[in-house]
């Protein structure tokens, strides 16, 4: 039984979310038996032999001059004539922007069910149960499929990528879709400046709330964050108040998130950003507030004034690394 997944690129480069979907692929693929296949629609061929090391035994890639860009249409008709050849037991998706929009096209197209933003994986009498969040987060729901191919996002950092020796086959994947009048095109991405990672890539993140009073404040987030090597991120009441931009925005109506290092700074803990980053594997918070809601989640909590805590915190970490 084969298992699929799709290969996200961007600007001719494959993303760290596809390689954690290749991960938990070979892991499965140890259980289920079967070939890790992935499938990348790109204009050009952006480098898949290399997902060998990340655990593809072969590539199925779809070119065509509209995939310069996300195309959704395009993307879904390769994704299916990729699940068509390989017939598939089971289909990832990183749970990436892209990944959110394609993966429920493909199972409308399919007639199957979804899976969305799991945050683990098993096996159990050789049916795929897929674990995820519900309730903003307050409880994890496991569940089964009853059609097959079983479509599967997965919440980005949940997932460890392996590394192994050896190339991907690239097979050309023949697509047949009407690129003359879309809908919607994808005309670019912009990024947030400084080429800083993505939040839901990041590995370390320093995120600021109302605590910090206005945007005129947010400095001590970014100097800390800078110290930390971090990206900078926002709660939900500091992007309405205009403080930071939307991308900024960690939390159930912005990006959920799961980075080693997760740094709250005044923050109270509403339910609708802890459902984005409760996931995190360490979890600080500071808050002068030591009833706020954001020290039961954090496994280490710091009661005091952000104002004069964090550039303490940062200078510290400035003379700790030299």
């Amino acid at each position: 039984m084969s298992i699929l997944v799709f290969i996200e690129q961007r600007d001719g480069k494959v993303r760290p979310v596809s390689n954690e979907a290749l991960g938990e692929a070979t892991r499965l693929a140890a259980t289920l038996g079967g070939p890790v296949v992935g499938v990348c629609v790109a204009a050009a061929d952006p480098g898949l032999a290399a997902l060998g090391a990340a655990g593809a035994d072969e590539v199925l890639l779809a070119t065509h001059e509209a995939f310069a860009t996300y195309d959704p249409p395009g993307a879904v008709a390769a994704v299916v004539a990729a699940v068509e050849k390989v017939k598939p037991a089971v289909v990832l998706f990183p749970c990436s922007a892209t990944g959110r929009d394609l993966a429920p096209r493909v199972a409308a197209r399919l007639g199957v069910g979804l899976a969305a933003d799991c945050t683990a994986l098993a096996v159990d009498g050789g049916k795929l149960r897929a674990t995820r969040p519900v309730y903003a987060g307050k409880a994890f729901q496991t569940v089964g499929f009853t059609a097959t191919p079983a479509l599967v996002s997965l919440r980005p950092k949940m997932f460890e990528a392996v590394s192994r020796d050896g190339a991907a086959t690239v097979t050309p994947l023949a697509v047949t879709f009407d690129a003359s009048a879309p809908r919607a095109k994808v005309t670019g991405f912009t990024g947030g400046g400084g080429g800083k990672v993505d939040l839901t890539e990041a590995e370390i993140i320093v995120s600021g709330g109302r605590g910090l009073k206005g945007p005129e404040n947010f400095n001590i987030v970014e100097d800390l964050a800078a110290a930390l090597g971090a990206t900078v991120g926002a709660s939900r009441a500091v992007v309405d108040a205009g403080w930071r931009p939307h991308g900024d925005q960690v939390g159930q109506t912005g990006k959920t998130v799961a980075p080693k290092l997760y740094v709250a700074v005044g923050i109270s803990g509403a339910i609708q950003h802890l459902a984005g980053m409760s996931s995190s594997r360490c979890i600080v918070a500071i808050n002068k507030d030591p009833e706020a809601p954001i020290f039961k989640v954090a496994d280490y909590g710091l009661v005091g004034d952000a104002f004069e805590v964090v550039p303490a915190l940062t200078a510290a970490i400035k003379k700790l690394n030299g």
